[in-house]
């Protein structure tokens, strides 16, 4: 008997391997594969006869090779490739119309007509109960989009349960008793994924409406920008600022060490100008880059009457620092009761701050003018002083 399935498995495999089309992802040859141990699992522990046994196991191989003409009637042609290929075998007759009638039995609309159509139906079925099952349905959906019929994932998930609970049960006692505890626990997953995708989508539409609805959420985001781009051309003229006071100061400490030194000597004089208008100039560099990043001292403290006719910026610190906490609580506390209030805080912060970084580029400003004039200047001083030298010289040297 053993040869016999060892014939249809070999006849499947090279059926199915050279014919089945590619879009047939899940009913291939793994799936019958699955389906026949399925059935041998269902016949292990069930009291079936021999010829029955080996019906069921011949119907399982060959239940789905009618695909390899299309899905539509499968069935119907699979009991045709079963009673072509059971006959070259010399299988007798009525082996042959019970097979054909098992895989016809295979239709998952219809309901299965004794003991042997309910095994063969529930190996059919038996990844609804398996560990596998998730894997399966991956392949089924994929099946179906390669076939035209192209489901969401909320559409399959919802299929799915559909199925499990309205288009699917299991018959043999064998397959209620150990298969249907695993089937309600894919169940169960099913329906939780379900849950968990409706609360997460539910918490994202919240939060769409809770910002449509605020229309405020336009002028946060105005205060938060402006402020984060003041913050950030302040760093910037801070930067430069430094790099000014830098050079300039690499710039004296080089002229310092040397070529004061030697403009003691009659044949250096000459440069004694350039030197004083390179240190000058750079002198007048680094005072105005420490004028730029010069921090202001503010009071630290401010009146009640300022705070009632809105003079003062509670945002800054350097109108706070001095103030006793709990006074300083009651004036911010006082602010924040009135949105008006706060805006106004705002503007007036965001305003200072501007005022701040006028005065920073400003200075700036007139540091990289005075440097750029005084490199030019000196340079030329240092032309001119040499060449005045040279032409002095020639002159000594002419009778």
């Amino acid at each position: 008997m053993s040869d016999i399935y060892k014939k249809a498995d070999d006849f499947v495999l090279n059926l199915l391997k050279n014919e089945l089309d590619d879009k047939y992802v899940y009913h291939n040859y793994t799936h019958t594969k699955r389906v026949v141990k399925s059935t041998q699992e269902i016949i292990d522990n069930s009291e079936i006869d021999v010829k029955e046994q080996k019906a069921l196991i011949l119907a399982a191989w060959l239940h789905d090779t009618g695909y390899i003409e299309g899905a539509e009637g499968h069935e119907e042609k699979s009991a045709e490739i079963a009673d072509s290929f059971l006959s070259e075998q010399g299988e007798n007759q009525e082996l042959i119309q019970l097979v054909k009638q098992l895989i016809l039995a295979t239709k998952f609309n219809d309901i299965p007509k004794g003991k042997l159509e309910e095994i063969i139906r529930d190996a059919d079925a038996s990844h609804f109960a398996k560990d596998y099952y998730q894997e399966t349905s991956e392949l089924l959906k994929q099946e179906y989009k390669l076939r035209g019929k192209e489901y969401t994932n909320k559409e399959w998930r919802n299929e799915n349960i559909k199925v499990f609970t309205e288009k699917h049960r299991y018959y043999s006692e064998y397959a209620i008793k150990n298969w249907n505890t695993n089937k309600n626990e894919n169940l169960l997953k099913l329906i939780k994924k379900k849950k968990k995708k409706k609360k997460k989508y539910d918490k994202e539409k919240i939060k769409v409406d809770l910002k449509n609805q605020s229309p405020e959420r336009a002028i946060q985001t105005l205060f938060r920008t402006t402020l984060r781009n003041h913050i950030k051309l302040s760093d910037i003229a801070d930067t430069k600022a430094n790099i000014l006071l830098s050079v300039n100061a690499i710039i004296i400490s080089l002229a310092l060490a040397n070529i004061i030194p030697k403009l003691d000597q009659l044949s250096n004089r000459h440069l004694l100008w350039p030197t004083l208008v390179l240190i000058l100039f750079s002198v007048a560099s680094i005072i105005l880059s420490i004028m730029s990043t010069r921090p202001n001292v503010t009071s630290g403290e401010f009146t009640d009457e300022q705070v009632e006719k809105r003079e003062v910026n509670l945002l800054f610190f350097g109108n706070f620092h001095k103030v006793p906490f709990k006074r300083y609580q009651k004036a911010l506390m006082g602010l924040i009761d009135s949105k008006e209030e706060v805006y106004e805080s705002l503007l007036k912060d965001l305003w200072l701050l501007g005022v701040v970084l006028n005065r920073k580029y400003t200075l700036l400003r007139w540091t990289y003018t005075i440097f750029m004039v005084g490199i030019i200047t000196s340079v030329l001083a240092f032309v001119i002083a040499f060449a005045t030298t040279d032409f002095q010289q020639i002159t000594d040297v002419i009778p």
